[in-house]
């Protein structure tokens, strides 16, 4: 009886990396990690060739021939349009056919309400599916008619069960479907709970294999961790096509969506929402929305133009340095690199002459926006310099640039762009690297290339 039964086969895989053991171990030796070692119940091969009512298993639709390159057939990845110019923005031009797309994101930043947005739009012209499984069908319809969306053409389904969905599926035959979410779906053939590791690998992979079998655009929601990190096993980022992160604070009623990983366009690109009582609108001028400065002109603050994705975007950062009083001068970074900042510090002091280490020194990107490019470290030092001689510097100046440790101003990709930007909305003075400086003049700004902080501190005095 026993030989006629299939065994149970468990083995333990890392939540951060993806490293599997035999056993259980308390640090993970791969990454170094602690108690992130979880137990994944395996399934046998035979319940992974049948699931979803599919014979062919995991041959591929080439039948298994090798090939060399010139020898495939190149065509272009049709695209579908999503309606959205900032959503196609970071999906790199619109959806691809066969491909995984997935959404992660802080609990409330409206995930849900924009796929809904995007199946109401597409499914008068594409055959769409949205399946819920932590809302009821009339949650959804709700939310719909709050937003005014047309709700005449999307077929939507609530099924946590993945055999089921996928049988559903699969004589629907949707050209868009979205699973809301991952966590809450489960295999019948795995003993662990939904939202276990086990679980999100197994049904993410039966997911990503009949949309590739399929030709379907799949659409997954995640949820995110305490951290900001997605939940589930690290696995799971490499078996789609496409990672997108929605962002949101608290304070703030505009969303930022910024694709992590995109087969089929760059990364790092950045798209800007506004939440209304209509649901997600996007914004097509994200820098007007980042330059809304106060009229009173003030000393610490200049604005940057920072490069993202394939857009530059005006930011302002502010910066306040104060005589500290009790022997231990902070030094805080909101929205940009703490250690970059210890470094600037340290640059300002051996090539600027200026000595703040008796100051605390605090560093903001004015809107949430989260920099991680080194083109910011001009504008940083600049205005921890206009703090700390309490010196305003003119509202229509705009600076950029990378410090090196020798104090001098390296150069930033796309310096011509970042320039003719500033321009475009009213800035009429920049400093900016010597090798960015354009030989030719663009209308009445003045533009000042320096090589070195003390040039750049020599500047700011004309």
């Amino acid at each position: 009886m026993h030989d006629t039964m299939s065994k149970s086969k468990s083995a333990f895989v890392c939540n951060d990396c993806g490293a599997d053991y035999n056993k259980w171990a308390g640090q993970c030796t791969a990454c170094g990690a602690w108690n992130t070692l979880a137990e994944v119940r395996l399934g046998s091969s035979k319940h992974l060739r049948t699931s979803a009512g599919r014979k062919d298993g995991f041959a591929g639709a080439a039948g298994g021939n090798v090939q060399t390159l010139d020898q495939i057939a190149l065509r272009e990845q049709p695209r579908i349009n999503t309606g959205s110019a900032e959503l196609d923005r970071v999906l790199g031009g619109g959806l691809v056919s066969g491909s995984a797309v997935l959404i992660g994101g802080n609990p409330g930043a409206g995930k849900s309400t924009l796929l809904l947005q995007l199946l109401c739009k597409l499914a008068n012209e594409q055959s769409c599916l949205y399946v819920t499984g932590e809302e009821s069908l009339q949650q959804v319809a709700m939310r719909a008619r709050r937003l005014g969306l047309p709700t005449d053409k999307l077929q939507t389904l609530s099924e946590t069960n993945i055999e089921l969905l996928l049988g559903i599926a699969e004589s629907l035959g949707p050209a868009v479907m979205v699973v809301d979410s991952i966590q809450v779906m489960h295999w019948p053939e795995l003993a662990s709970a939904p939202g276990s590791v086990a679980q999100v690998r197994e049904c993410a992979a039966l997911l990503t294999r009949f949309a590739k079998q399929t030709g379907t655009v799949l659409i997954l929601v995640g949820h995110v961790t305490k951290d900001g990190s997605l939940a589930g096993p690290k696995v799971l980022e490499h078996m789609i096509d496409a990672s997108i992160m929605l962002e949101s604070t608290d304070d703030s009623r505009y969303r930022t969506l910024r694709s992590h990983k995109n087969r089929f366009g760059a990364v790092n690109e950045l798209g800007v929402f506004a939440m209304t009582e209509q649901g997600l609108r996007e914004v097509n001028n994200p820098s007007a929305i980042f330059l809304s400065r106060s009229d009173e002109v003030a000393s610490g603050s200049v604005v940057m133009v920072v490069w993202e994705g394939t857009r530059p975007l005006l930011v302002e950062i502010q910066a306040l340095v104060d005589t500290n009083a009790f022997g231990n001068p902070r030094r805080v970074a909101v929205g940009l690199d703490q250690n970059r900042l210890a470094m600037l510090l340290a640059v300002l002091h051996r090539h600027g002459g200026l000595m703040l280490g008796d100051q605390d020194v605090f560093v903001n990107v004015v809107g949430g926006v989260k920099v991680s490019e080194t083109s910011a470290d001009l504008a940083s030092l600049l205005a921890m310099v206009s703090s700390f001689r309490n010196r305003p510097l003119p509202r229509d100046l705009v600076v950029f640039g990378e410090v090196g440790l020798s104090g001098e101003i390296r150069p930033v990709p796309s310096g011509q762009e970042r320039i003719r930007e500033a321009a475009k909305h009213g800035f009429r003075k920049a400093i900016v690297p010597a090798a960015n400086a354009p030989r030719e003049s663009l209308g009445d700004m003045q533009i000042i290339g320096v090589k070195n902080l003390s040039e750049a501190l020599d500047a700011l005095e004309r």
